[in-house]
């Protein structure tokens, strides 16, 4: 092992054993049939499992064809695994060489920008004889490549900690969401039970007794009329397409006038208050509230209200499970699948009164804000550590000072100094 400070660069096959030649792989209808607890992986990650295994150990992965090498920037590149496995013949297998941290590699690779090694046409592939010769860059100093990994670890293990969060507090709100919309919440701000509120039959099942069950059509206008995008003041508005709006959430990605967007077909225009909603299969689940004026795209409807329903209260009912799955049932269709305005109106709500209708929505803020304040932890970390690979794998910040400082220090001292190097 080599012991100076200097940082040098490496080909991928003299820092690492590629051992392709123990990779096995199994079709679908074999896989089938060989169902188990394993885990079966290919060239962008897990692909199922099966029932037995070829390793055991921990490796670095890396797309032989098919990989996603142009969106290295925002999509990794390689992967690890670790314990029992099987590997296809779509994905490369490395395992560090002594004297090299095996964390350390990965991490040079995860996000690194290997198009010039790519050939093929429709199917990119990353043959061996490249993948051979990939350089990265790495301090010689085993220690110091362990001490950058861990590093990025711990950035990883807080990414993957608030994930599983967001995930969590996800699928709490569609719980959540579910009960508000089928029996609302009572005068004390609890959710009503029949156990204590009468309730009655309904078409769609037992609701409050104070509520009523109406079509769509009765509570909510379908915007219509297009806009034509490329005239004046209409190209200066703002323009939401499917694109723009995050599945399930309703949180709005971008804000690009028509112009800048180059848009040149008819268009709706919306206004502050309407719920915006994705007309067409596979964005039958993308829904906005918006809070100002500007135009949608022909692939979507802007909902208005009308004075039995609350804007909030609307948002909530196209963005349930209920809603959902009604849209996908009418929009199988051949040709251009999508749910149309007759099947959109023909929708049944269970409706309270307007002032529940507000309790129910700000029932729902304070889980909104918390899960909005995760997506903003979220998106730091995921900076944090762009930051941080640019700066510990290029060697522009070293983390040398902190192992001689440290020494044998405690946990809780290390990641105060990892923090300090970070500039967190």
């Amino acid at each position: 092992m080599k012991t100076t400070q200097k940082w040098s660069a490496w080909k991928l096959e003299e820092c690492c054993d590629i051992i392709d030649s123990r990779r096995i792989p199994v079709n679908s209808e074999d896989r089938e049939k060989r169902i188990g607890d394993i885990p079966y992986y290919g060239a962008n990650g897990l692909q199922g499992y099966i029932n037995d295994f070829i390793f055991d150990e921990p490796l670095i992965l890396i797309a032989e064809d098919g990989g996603r090498f142009d969106e290295f920037a925002t999509k990794p590149i390689a992967y690890r695994i670790e314990g029992k496995s099987w590997v296809n013949n779509h994905a490369h297998v490395l395992r560090s060489k002594a004297g090299f941290s095996q964390d350390a590699i990965f991490y040079a690779l995860e996000h690194k920008d290997i198009q010039p090694f790519i050939v093929g046409g429709t199917r990119s592939k990353l043959n061996q004889s490249a993948l051979r010769s990939i350089v990265i860059e790495l301090p010689e100093n085993e220690p110091e490549q362990s001490k950058i990994a861990e590093v990025l670890s711990k950035v990883d293990q807080a990414i993957e900690q608030t994930e599983q969060l967001i995930a969590k507090q996800q699928r709490i709100k569609t719980g959540l969401m579910q009960d508000l919309l089928t029996r609302g919440i009572d005068e004390h701000g609890n959710i009503r039970s029949e156990e204590t509120h009468e309730f009655k039959d309904s078409p769609l099942g037992r609701i409050p007794v104070e509520w009523e069950v109406k079509p769509f059509n009765d509570c909510v206008s379908i915007v219509e009329g297009q806009k034509d995008p490329r005239k004046f003041p209409y190209k200066e508005w703002i323009l939401i397409a499917p694109d723009h709006i995050e599945s399930k959430t309703g949180r709005l990605l971008e804000t690009k006038t028509a112009f800048e967007q180059g848009a040149i077909s008819g268009k709706y225009e919306f206004q502050s208050g309407d719920v915006i909603y994705s007309k067409i299969r596979p964005y039958l689940r993308k829904a906005v509230q918006v809070n100002f004026s500007g135009l949608c795209s022909a692939d979507m409807y802007p909902l208005r209200p009308k004075e039995l329903l609350t804007s909030d209260f609307l948002f909530l009912v196209i963005l349930s499970e209920k809603f959902s799955l009604y849209a996908e049932s009418v929009s199988e269709r051949s040709g251009f699948p999508k749910i149309n305005r007759t099947e959109l109106s023909e929708f049944q709500m269970a409706i309270p009164k307007i002032d529940e209708q507000y309790k129910v929505s700000d029932f729902l803020v304070g889980h909104s804000q918390y899960v909005e304040e995760l997506n903003k932890s979220l998106a730091k970390l995921r900076s944090l550590k762009t930051a941080l690979m640019q700066d510990l794998l290029t060697g522009k910040v070293r983390v040398t000072p902190l192992m001689e400082k440290n020494g044998q220090n405690s946990e809780k001292n290390f990641k105060k100094e990892c923090c300090y190097v970070c500039k967190e």
